[in-house]
């Protein structure tokens, strides 16, 4: 039976034991105090951030973030796509490597939250172990993913390599990826070495906010990510017939707006028929020729689909063509759907879901096993090994948005309980 079907309760159940003692928890201030500086590169007038990647506060973002690396004791680098690597060194160096992280580059206009906290602390808690001496098995790695909002490129580039199309095109600040990534000191001439064989690492384990309402709404600190969804984006042509909208009758018209609206309205019925956590959306229209006083001619908007299960995203997607077909007939319309290549859900490892509720547990935090939404690093890193998420509350369901926030005491739990997992899938197997 697969792990999502199981309950929160089936895993603290087993009978796996974790090693030791819980430790005593990272500087709570301190990463708050960091959060806040971090803040402050591409700071924006609405309280949050425009820290979009290959931009001059992406650039002093990470400037700012190599130096709390090496103050931790870490060794830095920048390999060849922009990522930051920092490197503390295990007593056993023919272990595979542990590695934690998230990204620090925004959305436009976005908060101060959405990767910050998965990044800055994962440094904390190297630094707690270096001030406090505690020696692990295996090497661990920090890593700062590099151009996560906008084509996820550092994570790519180390999970599945990146072609000369992601490369080419152009990024949120103007530059190509290209010369982004030259921009922040990578070679992208030199990229593909930074692609990791499978299997080579032991887990991957990255801390988030939730960006949704589920915790907050119960009242619960910490979220156990049972998978990350695969994401079906697909741009749809819409073609009618333009014509005078004052003097075309309405039984008369091949409109194409009227078959964009009823295919909106179809996809929520398909989403909504069955019960699950599928979601779809219509989410950007463009009308043409566009204007009051023309029947438009021709629509394109772009659909999504996302969902823990390839075939579930693959069965949808066949109805709602099943469905435009019909559309087509009623309106006197054609319809043309391009699905672009999918992005496939990542189920997050059944053993490191188990680490993680038991160090909840051990630290008397309550938690739950739930679904990600959203897309994440750990998605592109499950091609290396294991991978394990952890959420913490984002207040209001709100995320990249200047108003997204989550509580320094909700950060704190979130990073004792990545320091705890840490910890403990650094253990020998024998003890766990």
């Amino acid at each position: 039976m697969r792990i999502h079907h199981l309950t929160l309760l089936a895993l603290l159940m087993s009978t796996t034991t974790l090693a030791g003692t819980p430790e005593p928890g990272v500087n709570s201030g301190r990463l708050t105090a960091h959060l806040q500086a971090l803040a402050e590169y591409g700071k924006n007038p609405q309280g949050g951030v425009s820290r979009i990647a290959y931009s001059d506060a992406d650039r002093a973002g990470r400037e700012y973030v190599l130096g709390l690396m090496r103050n931790a004791g870490l060794t830095t680098s920048t390999d060849a796509a922009g990522n930051l690597v920092g490197t503390r060194t295990g007593t056993e160096p023919g272990l595979k490597p542990i590695v934690i992280g998230s990204h620090i580059d925004s959305v436009p206009e976005g908060g101060n939250y959405d990767g910050d906290v998965g990044s800055l602390a994962a440094i904390e808690i190297a630094q707690t172990l270096n001030e406090r001496k505690i020696q692990l098995h295996h090497t661990l790695q920090v890593i700062v993913f590099v151009d996560e909002e906008g084509a996820m490129l550092g994570s790519i580039a180390m999970g599945h390599g990146v072609d000369a199309a992601r490369l080419n095109s152009v990024s949120q600040s103007g530059k190509t990826v290209r010369d982004g990534v030259k921009f922040l000191g990578g070679d992208p001439d030199r990229i593909d070495p930074v692609r990791r064989n499978p299997h080579s690492i032991e887990a991957y384990l990255e801390l988030h906010i939730e960006q949704g309402g589920v915790l907050e709404r119960e009242h619960l600190p910490i979220g156990i990510v049972e998978g990350i969804v695969g994401i079906l984006d697909c741009e749809v042509t819409i073609e009618g017939f333009a014509n005078h909208a004052g003097t075309t009758p309405m039984n008369q018209r091949r409109d194409a707006m009227l078959a964009a609206a009823r295919f909106t309205d179809a996809l929520n019925r398909i989403i909504t028929a069955k019960p699950g956590a599928q979601v779809g959306t219509v989410g950007w229209i463009r009308a043409q020729p566009g204007a009051y006083n023309v029947v438009p001619g021709k629509v394109v908007l772009g659909l999504e689909i996302r969902d823990l299960d390839a075939a579930k995203i693959e069965d949808l997607y066949a109805q709602i063509r099943k469905e435009s077909e019909a559309i087509a007939k009623q309106t006197g319309t054609t319809f043309l759907l391009e699905a672009h290549a999918p992005s496939e859900p990542a189920l997050t490892d059944s053993h490191l879901q188990l680490i993680i509720a038991k160090s909840a547990e051990r630290l008397g935090l309550a938690a739950k096993l739930m679904p990600s939404g959203a897309g994440h690093d750990a998605q592109e890193m499950a091609a290396l090994g294991p991978i394990g998420m952890i959420f913490i509350p984002s207040i209001g369901g709100i995320s990249h948005s200047p108003k997204e926030f989550s509580r320094p005491s909700d950060i704190e739990n979130g990073a004792n309980v990545l320091f705890e997992t840490l910890r403990n899938v650094d253990a020998p197997r024998r003890q766990q």
